[in-house]
């Protein structure tokens, strides 16, 4: 059950005890993370907007002083998905259009990190509107999969994944609605958690078209870390929520955990079912509960209509859909009975099960294409599918606000693969402390 792995490079919080400890400085973390952009990304293209000279002062600025129990990144470097506004930076979602759109305030996620300590080196690529799983665009051109270059990282978080797959920095902070951290992290072999709804607010994340002033909250949309462990997880979650979390760590011995590997209309090619139906199995000889089916799952072909539906209008922000029509808001009030009623399903079954595993995504890291892979075919197990439905094993917890941590848990044929560990609502870091129980047992 290998893992493909790219780098021995320190995490954030492995990389800060060494800047507490005198073992370097800021500059010279810094100066390191610089030096491995300018070295390993011409042929990856991850790291598309470079804020170096900033990052150089803001360093010196930190040489000398304590770092203090409020600063738990202190003197880190870190990148961000170019969809989150740093002050003085453009934020562009991809557009010519918007190249020079530059923002006048950080996001509210770069504000907590920065207060954290954190550096910013600059900001990664991403697909245009944020919606392919693919990460290239006009503007910066493609982002290359570090595993294999002829294969994409994932979208739309895809340059995050990237440059932390790849050891230029120890984490970054992207945004999902439709897989965009959980995808990418699984192409990519690394860790990404899709926070529960509302956890972090999405200030400064919002799409240039409408203003910097723009209200960023979007129905299903959330932002979420990444990283190259669960620890690394955790401490950056905890940075940017803005709600007390209960912890439930618990023992994996006598965890009760339903497996989802199966959903109408979107079947699973075999070299991601593979690695994850391994995993469970190793579970189960650790002494985890797995259940392949329970009748407490929804309705998952219904889940997944709604999901679409939602997701169409959250993204369209109202616009005309394909179809030329417009939602009404009778439409919209009954996508939010169907996601109430969903949500109370789920709440349901987390009173049985602890948690649920399920694929982040159909497939392994895709060869590049030329247009969105949503608008094509995938081909699994040998048969042309519907590369739209993929889109269900992301909304199996956006659609229900859920949290989920993907963690890599296998390859196949060379390439990482991934596993989502979707927990109650709120449950954020319950579901990473698990996915990092099952790293354990999984790495022996």
């Amino acid at each position: 059950m290998a893992i493909p792995r790219l780098t021995d490079q320190p995490g954030a919080i492995a990389l800060a005890a060494q800047i507490r400890a005198g073992e370097l400085s800021p500059r010279e973390a810094v100066e390191a993370a610089i030096a491995r952009i300018e070295d390993r990304d011409m042929p990856i293209d991850a790291v598309v907007v470079c804020d170096f000279e900033r990052a150089r002062t803001a360093a010196e600025a930190l040489d000398g002083q304590a770092p203090g129990d409020d600063r738990p990144l202190f003197g880190v470097p870190m990148t961000i998905k170019e969809s989150f506004d740093i002050a003085g930076l453009p934020t562009c979602w991809g557009h010519e259009r918007f190249a020079d759109n530059i923002a006048r305030r950080d996001s509210f996620v770069v504000e907590r990190l920065k207060a954290a300590g954190a550096i910013f080196l600059g900001k990664t690529n991403v697909p245009p509107d944020l919606a392919d799983w693919q990460s290239r665009n006009p503007v910066y051109g493609r982002t290359r999969n570090p595993h294999d270059t002829a294969r994409t990282p994932g979208g739309s978080s895809g340059g995050a994944a990237a440059a932390v797959a790849s050891g230029m920095v120890p984490c970054e902070y992207g945004s999902d609605i439709g897989g965009s951290i959980r995808v990418p992290a699984h192409f990519c072999g690394v860790w990404g958690h899709k926070a529960s709804w509302g956890l972090v607010p999405m200030r400064g994340h919002a799409h240039p078209m409408l203003g910097q002033d723009a209200r960023a909250e979007v129905a299903l949309g959330v932002a979420g870390p990444i990283a190259r462990n669960a620890e690394d997880l955790a401490l950056l979650l905890r940075l940017t929520a803005t709600m007390p979390l209960p912890e439930q760590v618990r023992p994996l011995a006598g965890c009760r955990m339903l497996l989802v590997a199966d959903y109408p209309g979107s079947p699973v090619d075999d070299a991601v079912r593979g690695p994850v139906e391994a995993a469970a199995d190793a579970l189960q000889g650790a002494g985890v509960q797995i259940a392949r089916s329970s009748d407490l799952l929804p309705d998952l072909a219904a889940q997944q209509r709604s999901y679409m539906k939602m997701l169409n209008i959250a993204l369209a922000r109202g616009m005309p859909g394909p179809d030329g029509k417009r939602a009404s808001a009778s439409d919209w009030f009954d996508l939010l009975d169907a996601q109430a009623r969903c949500e109370e399903a789920w709440r349901a079954l987390f009173e049985v099960y602890d948690f649920v595993l399920a694929p982040p995504a159909p497939v392994l890291a895709l060869p590049h294409g030329e247009g969105r892979v949503f608008d094509g075919k995938l081909t699994i197990n040998g048969r042309e599918e519907d590369a739209g439905a993929a889109l269900a094993w992301a909304g199996l917890a956006t659609f229900p606000n859920l949290p989920s941590t993907v963690l890599p848990v296998g390859e196949s044929q060379g390439l990482p693969c991934g596993m989502q560990v979707i927990g109650p609502r709120w449950h954020d870091l319950g579901c990473i402390a698990a996915a990092r129980a099952i790293g354990d047992v999984l790495q022996g």
